[in-house]
């Protein structure tokens, strides 16, 4: 699996908290070895970003991203829940 940012995630992230993106860091070593760990609460979601999914950093931070590409995952956002779905 391979793992790409847009730029939209990349400003996102380097906005966000230390502690913040210490988390992320560590869900991701979680999501690269089991995308179906239910530590991460992957979900489809609908409306705004149809056909993408939601996987929980902290208890209010979200990455949104795109497993619609073969082996390839792109990392669309990251923020809190009111910030992406609002």
């Amino acid at each position: 699996m391979i793992i790409v940012t847009s730029n939209k995630f990349n400003k996102q992230f380097e906005k966000q908290p230390k502690k913040i993106r210490d988390q992320f860091k560590l869900r991701m070593e979680i999501f690269t070895k089991d995308i179906n760990d239910r530590t991460l609460n992957i979900h489809k979601l609908s409306g705004k970003y149809d056909n993408l999914w939601s996987l929980n950093v902290s208890g209010d931070i979200r990455v949104i991203f795109d497993r619609n590409h073969k082996d390839i995952i792109v990392l669309v956002a990251i923020g809190s829940h009111s910030e992406l779905y609002e």
